[in-house]
């Protein structure tokens, strides 16, 4: 089997890095030992979006906030499906991953990229949510593998309870927040119903398939 090559490191604003690496036409993003992310199991990335679009349903000119950027797998379905006059906000922390977009991991992104729907910004997504006038549509968090992820203290400013109420601000009444996670997390279900939404869980598989290792998607819609 062909050895995984280091192509890259990106240091983490809060602390920590990450690592992109590549083997054959697999790529996978590490922090430590932990895989973040693998181009082979991208398939609740994709689940993430296609959630939320069902319950968001048809509505004219959406505007859509990605939180993460990843390997672009949510950008994608997001453009695939979207309407002609829709907006796709991407909130990107780390400047390395959307060097990497347009570099070696350009073959994942096809033509997203060049997508006049699409805007990819460098910078904290809590603040594109203080910034939300108008609200959105629909936003997806995709940051940090979810509620209880690797950076807990920069968690709990986006999914602890101020967090929430921030989500709440920059959606619109009836818009469509979904949270992906690497797993269950009861205590964040229940906060996020606290917040506002009327919450449902989704288990998705990570492989295309819908096989593979299990990841959570809440998806909340605004009350």
């Amino acid at each position: 089997m062909n050895p995984w090559i280091h192509l890259d490191t990106a240091p983490i604003p809060d602390g920590g890095e990450l690592k992109l690496m590549q083997r054959g036409q697999d790529y996978s993003i590490m922090s430590g030992r932990i895989e973040l992310m693998n181009s082979r199991l991208y398939g609740s990335e994709v689940a993430l979006f296609r959630l939320a679009w069902a319950k968001a349903g048809e509505r004219p000119a959406p505007r859509v906030l990605i939180g993460g950027l990843g390997m672009g797998f949510t950008l994608r379905a997001a453009l695939a499906d979207l309407p002609a006059d829709a907006q796709v906000v991407v909130a990107e922390l780390v400047p390395e991953v959307i060097a990497w977009a347009a570099g070696h991991l350009a073959p994942l992104y096809g033509d997203s990229l060049a997508d006049a729907r699409a805007r990819i910004v460098q910078g904290d997504v809590a603040d594109r949510l203080a910034e939300a006038r108008p609200p959105y549509d629909m936003i997806l968090m995709d940051v940090d593998n979810g509620p209880d992820g690797l950076n807990r203290d920069a968690n709990d400013g986006l999914y602890g309870m101020a967090g929430l109420a921030n989500l709440k601000r920059a959606v619109k009444s009836g818009g469509v927040v979904a949270v992906w996670s690497a797993g269950h997390d009861d205590a964040f279900a229940r906060r996020f119903g606290r917040a506002g939404f009327a919450v449902s869980e989704h288990k998705v598989g990570a492989s295309p398939s819908g096989k593979g290792p299990r990841h959570v998607i809440w998806v909340g819609v605004s009350r």
